[in-house]
Order: C-alpha cells, then sequence, then structure tokens
C-alpha cells in the first residue's frame, strides 16, 4: 500500500529510476503513480524529475522510494548518469507502439551496467500504453524473453492513461529490492539516499533539474 505524505517515519530508502527512450511516456508513468493524475498534453521536463512515495511492506516496515525521471535524449544522458550511481532499481521504459523504443532497451540496460559496475542494478521492464491495443508492434512474448534474458525482476504491460499496473509495476520492483536486501545481496549504504548501489556521489537531497520541457 503507498502512502504519500512527506513526514512519515520510514525505515529504508529506495533510489529507483526512469530510464528509456524519448516520449515512450516515463513522465506520464512517474506523474499517475505519485500524483494519480493523467494528462495527455503533459511536458516531461527536460533533465530530471525527482518525486517521492512511501510503500508499506511488512508489518512495521516504511519504504522511502526516491523517483527520478530521466531525460531520453542524448544531451542528456550526462545528467541521468549521476541519479543511476545513486539508485538500486532502473525502470526500462519502452512504447508498446513504437517498436524502435523496445529495440533500444538492450543499448539502455547495458549503457546503465557499464555505468553502475561493479555494484548491481536491478532492472524491471515495462510495455507502456498498452491502451494501444490496436497500434501494438511488439508482442508481450517477446517482451518477456527480453526481460528473462537479461535477468530482469519481470516484464508488466501498463497504461498511464487508463490507469493500469501503474502501481503494480512500482511495487513489483520495490519487492524485488527489499527481498534482495533481506537476503543480503544488496547493502546497505548509510547516507540520505538509504539504500543504494555502490557509494553515493552525493550527501544532501538531489535538486530536481529542469531546462525545459519537451513531450515525453
Amino acid at each position: 500500500m503507498q502512502r504519500s505524505r512527506m513526514s512519515l517515519s520510514w525505515n529504508f530508502r529506495f533510489g529507483i529510476v526512469i530510464i528509456g527512450d524519448s516520449a515512450v511516456g516515463k513522465s506520464s508513468l512517474l506523474h499517475r503513480y505519485t500524483e494519480g493524475t493523467f494528462d495527455e498534453s503533459r511536458q516531461s521536463p527536460l533533465g530530471i524529475d525527482f518525486k517521492v512515495q512511501h510503500l508499506d511492506f511488512d508489518p512495521g516496515i516504511l519504504i522511502k522510494l526516491l523517483l527520478w525521471d530521466t531525460a531520453g535524449q542524448e544531451r542528456f544522458r550526462s545528467i541521468s548518469k549521476s541519479y543511476m550511481r545513486n539508485s538500486v532499481g532502473c525502470i526500462l521504459v519502452f512504447d508498446i507502439s513504437q517498436r524502435q523504443s523496445f529495440e533500444h532497451i538492450q543499448s539502455w540496460h547495458k549503457e546503465v551496467q557499464d555505468y553502475v559496475k561493479p555494484a548491481t542494478m536491478i532492472f524491471l521492464l515495462v510495455g507502456h500504453k498498452s491502451d494501444l491495443v490496436i497500434r501494438r508492434q511488439v508482442r508481450k512474448t517477446e517482451a518477456e524473453a527480453l526481460a528473462k534474458e537479461l535477468d530482469m525482476a519481470g516484464y508488466i504491460e501498463v497504461s498511464s492513461k487508463d490507469n493500469v499496473n501503474v502501481t503494480e509495476a512500482f511495487e513489483t520492483l520495490t519487492r524485488e529490492i527489499y527481498q534482495r536486501f533481506q537476503q543480503g545481496n544488496i547493502p546497505l549504504v548509510e547516507s540520505w539516499y538509504g539504500l543504494t548501489v555502490g557509494m553515493p556521489l552525493h550527501e544532501s537531497q538531489p535538486k530536481t533539474e529542469k531546462t525545459g520541457c519537451n513531450c515525453g
């Protein structure tokens, strides 16, 4: 169960980045999850958008999610990379109606893996805009096979417009992170960021980077 109050006393903090091509709907996905809203004309920020959400897990355990929506444009990848190093989870997003965005997933995955080494990032593959059924260009079985091949936490198809599986996507990745932490497979780093992959780059709360708007 999610809670959005900012003053809650939490147990762990998980950084999660949302990555994928421009215009696959990363911003819509984040806003639907954190604000419960969908605006078809919404324009995503160029740079980084930052949101906070809370999830109840085991009795007495509250997890604070630090969520970063990264720009998909090449010129903003240098901004995104610093947030990758401060995260433990990554949602890789493609648009099921745009096959090219799916074909770029392996490149995004490799880029993140190469950047966060030697630490490990936990990935979830998300096929966005599942409401565009008649325009589908990527079969569900293809995406499931890719998620398995890249050893991700799974594959989920979502629609921010129809509010289908949005919460489930974030909770699935958070649950996987929490379980791996309990199993001792992820270190607990004491910093503002809480549970992170590798050593954190910053010790103060990150500021949202916004340099303009672009549809995404």
